[in-house]
């Protein structure tokens, strides 16, 4: 993997230990997970709840360590960093956005006292007017007025607002990538999209990168330049959004698609769409982690798991494409 990239993630892996004090079991959360994100680039993690994207962002934001495998920004290996130096370097280069904003801030304190803090503690500004300047400049950035929030505590503020005060916080400290973890999930569905269509705007204006982790595939086609498909710790599908959405080639994706609903009534499924809740067992089976769900499952798919194979301008893990 080049150093010139924004990040770069090598054979990325995390396992837990689960069961019983007798029947302990390994469960690979996230299994050698490899890919680069580029300048000026929105990457999308998809997949259902507990396909492992939440537990990749974690140590993407040096929240749990890897098992084993490297996390390159701008060249470093963040899983190394030591130094309180290097550690403020990168939470001030890499930046959260949360799934829930009212999670984000605490009830106590007023909301703008983040922002002043941000810009404080990361030692962006020091006196008081060139604070206020950045602060005010920031809100606008993301549609919002100092006005709108001074004052005022977290739950005064909508949803939509709080997570465009959570953005503009990230954009304080100058960041060069959001890793924004299903941000629009607990937002109202008539605001989902001016909160999608920033992270765009913010991507051009900024130069921003944004590794945008999501189970809607909807928002996910919308925002991506490209797009991995998470299945059960594995990415098994990687590419440009439009390839692998508009023509899936892994049977996953493949039904993940189908379990979009079409907005014409007059269309309906085909088949029935099988999408499971967690189970551990797809994380601890042999072969294959979608084999047990699979339209064409082969032999092999239960006794070998898959390979990455790059065709057709992107990366597949299935058997069929061997």
């Amino acid at each position: 993997m080049s150093n010139d990239k924004l990040l770069s993630v090598k054979n990325l892996t995390k396992i837990f230990r689960v069961g019983s004090l007798l029947f302990k079991k390994d469960l690979i959360a996230v299994n050698r997970v490899s890919f680069d994100i580029d300048k000026q680039e929105i990457f999308t993690l998809a997949g259902e709840s507990g396909s492992g994207k939440s537990t990749f962002a974690r140590m993407l934001l040096g929240l749990i360590k890897p098992t084993y495998g490297i996390i390159l920004y701008k060249g470093v290996d963040i899983t190394k960093i030591k130094s309180a130096k290097e550690k403020l370097w990168f939470t001030k280069e890499v930046q959260p956005i949360f799934q829930d904003p009212f999670e984000t801030f605490s009830p106590l304190n007023r909301v703008e006292t983040y922002l002043y803090d941000t810009a404080i503690n990361y030692g962006i500004a020091k006196k008081r007017d060139e604070v206020y300047r950045i602060v005010v400049d920031k809100l606008n950035a993301v549609g919002l007025s100092l006005r709108e929030i001074q004052g005022r505590y977290p739950h005064e503020l909508s949803g939509g607002q709080l997570q465009r005060v959570s953005i503009a916080r990230a954009l304080i400290t100058e960041a060069s990538l959001l890793v924004a973890d299903e941000p629009v999930s607990m937002i109202d569905a008539s605001l989902r999209m001016s909160i999608v269509n920033l992270f765009k705007d913010l991507k051009e204006k900024f130069g921003l990168s944004v590794f945008y982790i999501t189970h809607d595939l909807a928002t996910a086609y919308y925002i991506s330049d490209r797009i991995g498909v998470m299945l059960r710790g594995s990415i098994v599908e990687l590419g440009p959004v439009e390839k692998v959405l508009n023509e899936p080639m892994h049977p996953y994706t493949q039904i993940l698609k189908q379990s979009v609903p079409d907005p014409n009534p007059e269309k309906q499924w085909e088949e029935d769409i099988q999408l499971s809740a967690f189970d551990i067992r797809e994380f601890t089976m042999t072969g294959c982690k979608f084999s047990a769900r699979c339209p064409f499952v082969m032999d092999i798919c239960k006794e070998k798991d898959p390979d990455n194979i790059d065709t057709n301008g992107r990366i597949v893990k299935c058997h069929l494409y061997r």
